[in-house]
């Protein structure tokens, strides 16, 4: 039954959707509870500031080499060859994986080399105490990428077969390691266990998939061919989107570079407040794109203009319909959202209170998040790389430029300073530097974002995507939506009906707060005759009937 299990291939794309949606959410539900384990074990301190730097290199690497490659050149090339030949299919990929790891490895081999000088240049502002521990957990978290590479790119040819269940399991269990080495290696390692926990999360990511693989028809062949056409044609067609990744992976360096000469925690806050923020954007956009993606790439292949801007269409108003007032309820109850999650232990009230602004800053970010995921995957389908990895790069250099701007402004104490401290409701805390990196990475998404929709109505001549009428009902609904979330969290509050100061009072207040206002959303679209939720209704249905 097991075997069974790991092999069921998925034939519609409502089911897939569906089945990696669930495993980005129940992802996301083992993240909230890796950080809450985190943030009440460590506090917004040094040992968090440490952990989240030492991931910074191995995630350039996996970026770079891995996510590049299988989303932009291992999965169509693999298609390719496998419609033509099923012994060239698994020739080239045997080939590619012995050029890859010997490359991987080596790279990672300079890099654990020279970290000591490496962490310098990352994080500046820590002590020497905090760069030699830093660089400890790094060299252990750089046989992450390495796994992880082997286990992504079987991940991506078990797609090409349908395969989406055995590859939606493999994030739960990366996720389930690292929380396993919270709770059992750190007690016997001190803060080392967590990179521990790292590396086993990697290692069940690729243990779940190998039987899958195998039973493909996958076996290994001593190949060491650089020449190989497919490998050359893989590495033409990654170089771009790699490049993109790569950008976008410097700006989290950047960034963590500038919070490393700030206030101790600075780090761990931004990363919390950032991975707060993502839970949506991973649950619902990035599903809905690599869905999508398959259905884009034929009707462009095809020459279907009309189905490639249906799809392009639905994609992107499904993303407004969802996203927006997603956004709005996390900025109304993003203090509700903190404290219910990371709020407990060694996580004080003046982290809760700063993680909770740069929450509430990153969700004006949430939207044009996701459309990034939709409109890159809609270039990648019209086989062109080039333009998403240029905006990402162009918007690295602007999000330095911002960074380095709004910190300094706040380090002024001026009037800038004053306004921030009043609107994000942290009187009384002298140094909120940290906020200035969240607006700098708000802004700048969303000038990616625009940049983007302008190319890509551009380049595919796309037109009367969104309608007037279609914003509107949005419009109202989010409205309406706003003025009740806030009407019931603060009613809730005047009738004493919640006790802030427990957790079971702050719970309540958001859990109620969210689904009233969620509720008035929904019913409001429905009463507007909303097409998006009829689509993503009838989507859901028709992929459980299945």
């Amino acid at each position: 039954m097991f075997k069974k299990l790991l092999n069921t291939q998925t034939k519609s794309i409502s089911w897939a959707s569906l089945i990696l949606m669930g495993s980005y959410l129940t992802s996301a539900f083992l993240g909230i509870f890796r950080d809450r384990l985190l943030a009440g074990q460590f506090g917004a301190g040094h040992e968090l500031d440490v952990y989240y730097t030492a991931f910074t290199l191995p995630d350039l690497i996996a970026l770079i080499l891995i996510f590049g490659a299988i989303s932009a050149a291992i999965i169509p090339i693999f298609s390719s060859y496998w419609v033509k030949s099923k012994e060239d299919a698994w020739q080239y990929i045997s080939t590619f994986l012995n050029v890859f790891f010997s490359v991987l490895i080596g790279i990672s081999i300079i890099l654990i080399i020279f970290a000591p000088i490496l962490i310098s240049f990352i994080a500046p502002g820590f002590s020497e105490e905090k760069k030699e521990l830093t660089v400890m957990l790094m060299r252990i978290m750089f046989l992450g990428p390495i796994i992880l590479g082997a286990s992504n790119i079987i991940s991506g040819i078990l797609q090409v077969f349908h395969k989406f269940l055995v590859t939606a399991l493999a994030p739960i269990l990366y996720n389930l390691g690292i929380i396993a080495g919270i709770i059992f290696f750190v007690p016997w390692f001190g803060i080392k266990g967590l990179a521990y926990g790292v590396v086993f999360g990697a290692l069940l990511h690729l243990a779940v998939q190998i039987p899958s693989f195998l039973h493909s028809g996958f076996s290994w062949r001593p190949n060491f061919n650089i020449k190989h056409p497919g490998v050359l044609k893989t590495l033409k067609l990654m170089a771009p989107r790699s490049l993109g990744l790569g950008a976008s992976q410097l700006n989290t360096i950047v960034i963590t570079a500038i919070a490393s000469t700030l206030a101790t925690g600075s780090v761990a806050i931004f990363n919390l407040s950032s991975h707060l923020s993502s839970l949506l954007i991973n649950a619902f956009a990035v599903s809905l794109s690599t869905a999508i993606f398959p259905s884009l790439s034929l009707a462009y292949s095809i020459d279907d203009k009309k189905a490639f801007q249906y799809k392009f269409s639905s994609a992107l108003k499904q993303i407004l319909f969802v996203i927006v007032p997603a956004g709005i309820l996390i900025f109304i109850l993003r203090a509700q959202i903190v404290r219910v999650i990371l709020g407990t232990g060694k996580f004080g009230w003046i982290d809760t209170r700063l993680t909770a602004a740069c929450l509430g800053i990153f969700s004006f970010s949430l939207l044009a998040q996701g459309l990034v995921f939709i409109l890159s995957k809609t270039f990648y389908a019209g086989h062109n790389t080039k333009i998403p990895a240029i905006a990402s790069t162009v918007t690295v250099g602007l999000n330095i430029a911002i960074s380095l701007l709004l910190v300094n402004l706040l380090n002024a104490k001026g009037a800038f300073f004053e306004f921030m401290q009043s609107f994000l409701r942290l009187e009384g805390i002298g140094n909120i530097s940290i906020t200035g990196l969240a607006m700098a990475f708000t802004l700048t998404a969303i000038f990616q974002a625009i940049a983007l929709l302008f190319f890509v109505y551009k380049k595919f001549e796309l037109s009367h995507v969104l309608s007037r009428k279609f914003i509107l009902k949005i419009l109202y609904a989010a409205l309406a939506m706003t003025l009740v979330t806030f009407f019931v969290r603060q009613f809730l509050v005047e009738i004493n009906a919640v006790r802030l100061e427990t957790f079971l009072g702050v719970f309540s207040q958001l859990v109620l707060s969210a689904l009233i206002g969620g509720a008035v959303y929904v019913l409001i679209s429905y009463r507007l005759n909303s097409e998006e939720l009829k689509t993503i209704t009838r989507s859901f249905f028709n992929a459980k009937s299945k």
